[in-house]
């Protein structure tokens, strides 16, 4: 393990740029006693609201507290949960200044309501559309200035509107010319658009989706694996929930790592904790192996925690050197 801890020392001066879905996760917590009279739904009494950084980022907010040199790129709206979000990035010290703004959408907000520990209900606000032909040029412009002093590169797509075809092929296209990693975290109906990245991260199920195949067995994930790979040209790591991760590298090897939570309470934003470590582990010139156990001790933490939620590299220390 002193490998790993030794990247995990270099992770404060990774320079990394997150670019995707921007999202404020609204969190309302309450007890429910009874159902209502006017129709058959259970009451909440509200005891508190929480915010927390969703989507894009949160994946940003995971890598704030682990290096000193994180930034976003997105959109927002012109309102009230872009203050809330923006206040909730500068805390995490991620720079925001590199994300538009658009009169005519909403700041992406995901409402949970929760009991005892148990969601209830999810109250989306979103107007997915993707970025006018002006908005992604902008983009496109902000990248180009970036990407020369960048370590890695982190797309989180959620098809909410900011990463469409010819803005990734501009993206990738970028990273490659600085020889620098690209990390894809995927939206199934976008897969065409990661053909060349350096790692996609899908999860089992949209894996499955991807690649056209039941969710069903072993056989399935190690087929599915191989197609990927070979039809985006891309390392590929699945994700498998408490059957830990599976990582298909192009050179032929595939690697099974075993999860390494103990207590599992709530998966909401695990993928994104997922997608930041492998950023930095590579970005500070981690092997792909090495970069997916430590992203699977960092997954098998915040699993542990309850709303999404971040991993502060002393858990992350401890949890690899208590393995």
């Amino acid at each position: 393990m002193n490998q790993y801890i030794s990247h995990l020392n270099r992770f404060k001066d990774a320079r990394i740029l997150v670019i995707g879905d921007v999202m404020l996760d609204k969190f309302i917590w309450g007890e429910v006693s009874r159902i209502s009279p006017e129709a058959p739904v259970q009451i909440v009494n509200v005891q508190k609201e929480t915010y927390a950084p969703g989507g894009a980022a949160n994946v940003a907010a995971n890598l704030g507290g682990l290096t000193r040199h994180a930034s976003l790129m997105g959109i927002m709206g012109k309102d009230r949960s872009r203050d809330t979000l923006n206040a909730l990035l500068e805390h995490r010290k991620v720079s925001t200044k590199h994300i538009l703004l658009d009169a005519k959408k909403p700041t992406v907000q995901k409402i949970r309501i929760l009991s005892q520990n148990q969601q209830l209900l999810r109250i989306d606000y979103e107007k997915a559309e993707y970025l006018s032909k002006r908005d992604e040029q902008r983009m496109k412009k902000i990248f180009d200035r970036l990407v020369r002093n960048l370590d890695a590169v982190v797309v989180s797509d959620y098809a909410k509107g900011v990463i469409s075809g010819t803005f990734m092929r501009h993206i990738i296209s970028g990273t490659r010319k600085r020889g620098i990693p690209l990390i894809v975290d995927p939206k199934p109906r976008h897969q065409k658009f990661y053909g060349g990245a350096t790692l996609v991260t899908p999860n089992h199920k949209e894996a499955c989706s991807m690649a056209g195949v039941p969710l069903d067995n072993a056989h399935t994930l190690l087929g599915v694996g191989k197609m990927l790979m070979k039809e985006m040209d891309a390392n590929i790591l699945i994700t498998r929930g408490d059957k830990g991760m599976s990582l298909f590298k192009k050179d032929g090897q595939i690697i099974h790592i075993s999860t390494k939570a103990r207590e599992v309470y709530d998966v909401t934003g695990a993928g994104d904790t997922v997608i930041a470590m492998l950023a930095l582990s590579l970005a500070v010139g981690a092997s792909l192996e090495e970069a997916a156990e430590i992203a699977n001790y960092a997954a098998g933490i915040v699993v542990g925690k309850i709303g999404t939620a971040t991993v502060t590299l002393e858990e992350l220390r401890r949890s690899l050197e208590h393995a």
